[in-house]
């Protein structure tokens, strides 16, 4: 029926709704409100302790938030690779991380007693990869190599969610430059690139200075969300000239060292971390490239990480109410829900016709966002049950065909989450509403 019609019905959709997701973290484990709002709304399944099962929703939400990342990485000159889980214990022998990480680290042996680890994160590989290219010139850096890949920490008490997970999505860039001088303007550009992200996404961060901790290397800085939820502890500068996680500090410092002003004490949830390496790694693994004259010289390189699942928990954790999901708009997973009017009402059967209406014009008029949308199909519940449930998920935008829909010319009220406003339009304002509507 209609022109093409892609949107979802609610009641096929493979969440809270048929599932009976529990609505609880498990018995003992602390809790917070992303954790509790995304098990009660069905886009987390609890599967084991730290590990979850992503449900449809989440993934999309995943996906579209890695499309962003995508294009920030590759408009720094990103190639994006992929590079597996399994990662030998040889390479993290010769680094040193093997014992260096301790518990955390995942290990197994396969059938010929070779040992393994699951990896965190992958200096040891990629500068492997990098070095086994034995004819690598100058005029090939700098290399910025990434991924987006599952990882994995043997958490001694996952909590929070996706917050403090066992597995979870990461996107790493290593990158490889042929002098110090260079790998810090890389540094710089690959920093800038995450603030571009944060900005875009409209979420509330702060760049702080870090400790290099297991990975290595001289600089480092994370990028923290500010939340009372958070576990790191950050001192920030009230006219932003300093900001540190208080690990960096040497003593109490409770003034800023550019302007005199007290530090204030806050926390934050760690979404981003950049390290400058040096020729950490790249000295183990004979990582060279040659020089102009044709010498061998080892590259200065980088590692930067951003949580991809961290990400979605901590933006609904800073961003949302008590009892109600708001998601960046950017990453929504979907941006617009359709209700009709209650099965039996006298709006019923013209509500219905002129909704299909709405999405099959703008569907024609903004086919991206055809398939961002949602039908509330379970006509059985009232209007304002349904408009409740769409607050707890957070569509960005709601259209519903209430009573005015029989009007002439016929008026949809529009809820916008983000705003908390109520329009009411004509299907043309409808349209030209949502013609503002960004999608990843």
């Amino acid at each position: 029926p209609g022109r093409g019609r892609r949107w979802l019905l609610l009641s096929q959709l493979f969440q809270a709704h048929s599932l009976q997701a529990g609505g609880e973290a498990r018995a003992g484990e602390p809790s917070c409100r992303s954790q509790r709002l995304m098990l009660q709304a069905g886009l987390l399944q609890p599967a084991s302790p730290g590990c979850y099962c992503y449900l449809p929703p989440t993934v999309r939400a995943m996906e579209k938030l890695v499309g962003v990342m995508d294009r920030e990485m590759q408009a720094v000159g990103g190639q994006k690779l992929n590079l597996p889980s399994l990662s030998s214990a040889e390479l993290w022998r010769a680094s040193g991380r093997w014992d260096q990480m301790g518990p955390e680290l995942f290990r197994l042996s396969d059938r010929h007693g070779r040992g393994y680890c699951l990896g965190p994160t992958h200096e040891e590989l990629v500068t492997d990869l990098v070095a086994a290219q034995s004819n690598l010139s100058y005029k090939q850096l700098p290399l910025r190599l990434y991924q987006v890949t599952r990882k994995f920490r043997d958490e001694p008490r996952p909590r929070f969610g996706l917050l403090r997970s066992r597995e979870f999505y990461m996107k790493d860039m290593y990158t490889f430059d042929v002098s110090e001088e260079a790998a810090r303007q890389t540094y710089d550009l690959v920093c800038d690139a995450y603030c571009s992200l944060f900005n875009r996404l409209g979420l509330p961060f702060v760049k702080v200075r870090a400790a290099t901790g297991t990975i290595g290397g001289t600089m480092s800085h994370e990028f923290q969300l500010l939340a009372d939820i958070g576990e790191d502890r950050l001192v920030l500068c009230p006219h932003r000239h300093f900001a540190a996680n208080v690990e960096t500090l040497n003593g109490e410092q409770t003034s800023c060292p550019t302007c005199g002003e007290k530090l204030t004490e806050t926390r934050g949830i760690e979404v981003g971390h950049t390290f400058y390496l040096g020729t950490k790694y790249s000295s183990i693994s004979n990582a060279v490239f040659y020089s102009p004259e044709n010498k061998p010289q080892l590259a200065e390189m980088g590692c930067y990480g951003l949580g991809v699942t961290r990400i979605l928990a901590a933006s609904i954790e800073v961003l949302s109410t008590e009892d109600s999901i708001r998601w960046p708009s950017l990453i929504a997973p979907y941006q617009l829900c359709f209700i009709p009017p209650k099965r039996g009402s006298k709006e019923e059967e013209e509500g219905v016709m002129l909704l299909e209406q709405v999405y099959d014009d703008l569907a024609e008029a903004l086919p991206h966002l055809a398939g961002d949308s949602v039908l509330d199909d379970r006509t059985q519940l009232t209007i304002g049950r349904r408009l409740k449930d769409a607050n707890k998920l957070g569509y960005p935008y709601v259209v519903v065909a209430g009573k005015r829909v029989c009007e002439d010319p016929p008026v949809f009220e529009v809820w916008n989450q983000n705003t908390d406003e109520v329009l009411f339009l004509t299907k043309e304002g409808v349209i030209e509403l949502m013609s503002q509507v960004q999608v990843s």
